[in-house]
């Protein structure tokens, strides 16, 4: 707290915003003037909140997963997630805390143990993950009345795309006021931005993040969602991280560049002296192609997230992996040796980062305990060799292959399973109830 307490002095802070993230991967917490929250050097929270659905309901099994009493946790803030928020009217800092019981130790409902816990595991074998998210996202026009489709905002000429811009230089450039908002909010928060692209969906961008520590990567994403909501708004437009937000444009992915790196050594261990790829590596994929479909809730957590998995989509619909090829689920990209790395191209950009990260390296890991195999490498278009959609196709598919897998329970908590599927089935049964306008078309009179 030392720390923490000469950085909000120094930049004369009045607020805090002692947040932490929800099962969603949103940011619940408390606003506290600065003498307060040093005070209180943490403070408390409901644990309810981590088991919260995302329509603001609970699971069934709500009181077999949280006490009874509806108690508190305590939190302990991590001064490494300190910053500035830009946007604020009046000084104000944002600080993410780590969850613990009243016992002291760390919650095991909360996204951020959950993912220290993975990481964990590989220390112990003298590893340590090396992660870089590319996070795709729409900019769309301002809608209040949910009944209503949604339309990709227009840019400084006032005229809504049509054709596929990807990598467009000009497409980026039509929402330049924008961009220089965000990467200025971006800088003031020291966020590890790389590049910037426009993707092949209208008004669709993806940001990349540089390389780095996966639990101080999963923390910037979850700043950044927020950052650039905040940007989004200030220029009178929305920014969603919807998976499939509009019929008619590809979805939203979150891909995960994944590597390891020995820990005493400081080497890549995916690559061999000679710059072949070595047994962990293969090892490692073979993990992933095993277990992502008992994880795939954790890369699509939203009834919405199954319609980014569809034939004929930039979107992976099987569990094969290529060298440099996008047309897998599992992409290899082509990289100088000791850049040897897989990319998971599964989540979407609707996951919680704590939760995606931690069930992908968790995959990786039960692939190097096994010592799994994958197949071959594609190196022709996976589509066209004929393949159906691989993949649960709702959520409530996904969760039925997550209950059946125990070695990712014992890895990431019996709890802790126990309540996420609880929260998403939850979540599936309310959005089951609901009659979309397709069948009062196509249904109504024709059955």
């Amino acid at each position: 707290m030392e720390a923490v307490e000469k950085f909000l002095k120094e930049n004369a802070i009045i607020e805090v915003e002692s947040t932490l993230p929800d099962m969603t991967g949103n940011a619940r917490g408390k606003f506290y003037p600065t003498k307060k929250f040093l005070a209180e050097k943490g403070g408390r929270i409901p644990e309810t909140v981590l088991v919260q659905t995302v329509t603001g309901d609970w699971a069934d099994n709500h009181y077999d997963i949280v006490d009874a009493s509806d108690r508190d946790m305590i939190l302990l803030p991590d001064p490494d997630t300190l910053r500035i928020v830009p946007w604020a009217a009046e000084p104000t800092a944002q600080i993410i805390n780590d969850c613990y019981d009243t016992q002291g130790g760390l919650h095991p409902l909360a996204s951020r143990t959950v993912l220290r816990k993975v990481l964990a595991l590989f220390e112990k074998k003298g590893l340590r993950p090396v992660i870089a998210p590319e996070v795709e996202f729409y900019l769309i026009q301002k809608n209040t009345d949910p009944d209503y489709e949604l339309k990709p905002a227009t840019g400084r000429s006032g005229r809504r795309e049509t054709a596929r811009q990807s990598y467009s230089i000009d497409a980026v450039n039509e929402f330049n006021p924008i961009i220089d908002t965000l990467y200025s909010y971006c800088e003031a928060q020291g966020l590890d931005i790389d590049t910037l692209i426009h993707e092949s969906g209208a008004a669709q961008m993806e940001i990349n993040f540089l390389h780095g520590d996966p639990l101080k990567l999963a923390d910037q994403v979850f700043v950044f969602k927020r950052t650039l909501r905040e940007t989004a708004l200030k220029h009178g437009v929305y920014a969603t991280f919807m998976a499939k937000p509009m019929q008619s444009e590809p979805g939203s992915a979150m891909h995960i560049h994944q590597s390891l790196i020995d820990i005493k050594t400081g080497k890549n261990i995916f690559t061999t002296e000679n710059g072949t790829f070595s047994e962990a590596f293969y090892y490692y994929l073979g993990g992933l192609q095993k277990y992502t479909p008992n994880a795939i809730s954790f890369f699509a957590p939203n009834v919405n997230s199954y319609r980014r998995f569809a034939p004929d989509i930039a979107a992976p619909v099987n569990m094969k992996w290529g060298i440099d090829n996008r047309t897998t689920g599992l992409r290899v990209p082509k990289s100088e040796s000791e850049a040897t790395r897989i990319e998971n191209r599964f989540p979407g950009s609707d996951s919680n980062p704590y939760l995606a990260i931690a069930a992908s390296l968790a995959c990786g890991y039960l692939g190097m305990k096994e010592k799994l195999q994958p197949t071959k490498p594609t190196y022709d278009a996976a589509a066209e060799e004929g393949d159906s959609v691989e993949l649960a196709r709702s959520l409530e598919e996904g969760l039925r292959l997550l209950e059946d897998c125990p070695e990712l329970r014992e890895i990431m908590g019996s709890r802790f399973i126990d309540a996420y599927i609880g929260v998403k089935r939850a979540e599936f049964e309310t959005f089951h109830k609901v009659i979309s306008s397709w069948e009062r078309e196509y249904l109504l009179l024709n059955v």
